[in-house]
């Protein structure tokens, strides 16, 4: 990102209007961010321009210098303030220190200094409205950069063949070491005037920049076991791995690197994350009015996400009904940015769902739950959650015990005991070692849901089409012997149990907080009152079945696992519609959260296929028996 053309073509220019004229309130934001950028870039560079007094590229170091008087000037453009005039003399005290040919990391160190206090007298807010996520970074990456910085990042794009100086390595730690994420970030929007590095700004919104600047800091960090607690957010973007090296020393560094690289979401209360999502909207509205319909959608997305997804679970203990109001409400308000309706009925959606986000607020401010509350949403919660993994595993088991087929048990009890396995483990990488996010949770839930849909289906339809003796003896003879059934009953067995699992373990993590310790016993009796309930179902069915007709038990067992995959189906789209994978179309149509019927046109549609499925696998079955 050095100069390519003679800085003197641009900066007497630059200079000139930015002497005496005042800037205007819209003006501020991005006359703070330039004179930010230069900050960094005087932070970031000056340090191998000058060593022991001596210069050792003259011509970066005359820049550094028209840098110090553009500097000056953008701040004389600045609006009045009574603490400007210390800026001014940080600058002064800065220019000096740089035709002294001091140590540059005592330069740095004043850059650095000035650009926070900058930032802290005009407000300048340096903090990503939604936590970065470098895998959106890497995709937007491979499209804008790699032309020029290469596809590792190495400078040795196509593009860049030829320029004087070649593009910047991204792998060069000693000058990534020196920008902060925030500079990162700030480069790309703004660029360096006069080279071939350009704006991004109109390419590219600002939480695609964020992103990509995290994928871009990657590039300098060694992979490092770093626990998400090290560093805030705030201090992630704002401060410079030199800075903590210098400070914490070479493991905080190397912590400090790998976890700019790819942020944890930031440990907030229920107020602290329902604030961020009040925050975030009203961004969402205002990227909206001004023309920049995608930014606010991402906005939209990213205030549900990293907000109020953090808190649902809390809420549905205490009220479900105003948790799937407010769901719905701010649904709305995305789907209405997404149809681009005028500004006042958008803005009209938005004051809806703030108004259900100020009564969730107002109800999670109580504090902890009343021991009978703590007690029947302990139970409830395992018993809606592991009622449908139960009927599957019991449907499951009764359907090989009555067939005689014991030796294929294992295979089922595998499938659901690798399940418990993988749940306790996402457990303990989401506690201890990742930080998974609203995002990646709704992804996870609907991704495995369809899944575990489509495989429910394709049992229902293989039993049913076993439900006469002769077919039955047939495949007794072939394909379960073989291997092959073993196989789809254990898969069958772990995706339905591991979804199921998965929402216990988020909503128990907050019932646990909200009952508080005099109320974990409550929450404790209240999973083992359900625990012996479903374990009483598994045993009813199982005894149930061994009476039944083989027949009649076949196709029983195909109904339910067929009306399963329907339910999971529904309840799949769902999940990948919070996360912004699908839009949300509400239609007139009744809703049971149970049966996965939510009244949207997507998730509904989903169901009709998974029905349509149905029918043409039923259909073909019974037209080969007449055949």
């Amino acid at each position: 990102m050095r100069p390519r053309l003679p800085r003197w073509i641009f900066l007497p220019l630059l200079s000139l209007l930015c002497f005496n004229l005042p800037a205007s309130a819209a003006d501020v934001p991005e006359t703070s961010a330039r004179a930010l950028h230069l900050l960094s870039y005087l932070g970031a560079d000056y340090p191998a321009t000058v060593a022991a007094g001596e210069v050792l590229d003259a011509a970066e170091y005359r820049e550094q210098l028209e840098f110090l008087g553009v500097l000056q000037g953008l701040l004389l453009s600045l609006p009045a303030d009574p603490q400007r005039g210390e800026l001014e003399t940080g600058v002064a005290q800065l220019r000096q220190a740089v035709e002294q040919r001091a140590d540059g990391a005592g330069v740095s160190t004043q850059a650095r200094h000035l650009a926070m206090r900058l930032s802290t007298i005009y407000q300048v807010s340096l903090l990503p409205a939604i936590t970065p996520d470098p895998q959106r970074g890497q995709a937007l990456y491979t499209e804008q950069c790699s032309v020029c910085h290469g596809p590792i990042g190495l400078g040795d794009g196509p593009a860049g063949m030829g320029m004087q100086p070649p593009p910047t390595n991204l792998h060069n730690g000693a000058r990534l070491d020196n920008l902060s994420l925030y500079d990162l970030f700030n480069t790309l929007g703004l660029g360096i005037d006069g080279t071939d590095m350009a704006s991004f700004s109109d390419q590219l919104n600002e939480r695609q920049r964020w992103d990509l600047a995290s994928y871009i800091a990657g590039f300098s960090a060694a992979p490092v076991t770093a626990m998400a607690s090290d560093f805030t957010l705030a201090e992630l973007v704002e401060r410079t791995p030199a800075q903590v090296l210098a400070a914490q020393g070479v493991d905080a560094a190397a912590s400090f690197r790998a976890l700019r690289a790819k942020p944890p979401a930031s440990q907030r209360g229920p107020q602290q994350l329902l604030e961020h999502t009040r925050v975030t909207l009203d961004k969402s509205l205002a990227a909206y009015v001004s023309g920049e319909r995608e930014q606010a959608y991402d906005l939209s997305v990213g205030a549900y996400l990293e907000g109020f997804e953090l808190v649902e679970g809390a809420l549905n203990n205490l009220n479900p009904e105003l948790r799937k109001t407010t769901e719905k409400a701010l649904m709305a308000y995305r789907q209405a940015l997404q149809d681009g309706l005028p500004q006042t009925q958008v803005a009209e959606q938005l004051a809806l769902a703030q108004g259900y986000l100020d009564e969730s607020g107002a109800l999670l401010k109580g504090g902890s739950m009343s021991a009978s509350l703590s007690y029947v949403s302990s139970l409830m919660i395992l018993l809606r959650e592991g009622l449908e993994a139960i009927l599957v595993l019991a449907a499951i088991l009764a359907f090989l015990r009555n067939t005689g087929q014991q030796s294929s048990l294992r295979s089922v009890h595998v499938g659901w005991g690798l399940a418990l396995l993988a749940g306790v483990a996402t457990w303990a990488l989401a506690a201890y070692v990742i930080s998974i996010s609203g995002a990646q949770r709704e992804l996870l839930e609907g991704g495995t849901a369809l899944f575990a849909s489509v495989v429910l289906l394709w049992v229902g339809v293989w039993m049913h089409d076993r439900r006469h003796a002769a077919a039955w003896q047939s495949s007794i003879r072939g394909h379960l012997q073989g291997g092959g059934g073993r196989f789809g009953f254990a898969a069958l067995a772990f995706f339905a149990v591991y979804r199921e699992l998965f929402e216990v373990i988020l909503f128990y993590e907050t019932l646990w907080l909200q009952a508080g310790p005099s109320g974990h016993s409550m929450v404790l009796a209240g999973a083992g009152t359900a625990l012996l309930l479903l374990v009483l179902l598994a045993w009813v069915i199982l005894r149930g079945s061994a009476k039944l007709p083989l027949a009649t038990f076949f196709s029983v067992n195909a109904v339910l696992l067929c009306v399963l995959s329907v339910v999971y189906a529904g309840h799949g789209v769902k999940a990948l519609q919070e996360a912004g994978i699908f839009g949300a179309h509400p239609v007139g149509f009744f809703e049971f959260d149970w049966l996965g019927i939510h009244p949207d046109a997507w998730s509904l549609g989903a169901q009709s296929v998974a029905l349509l499925g149905v029918a043409l696998l039923y259909g073909r079955s019974w037209w080969r028996q007449r055949a």
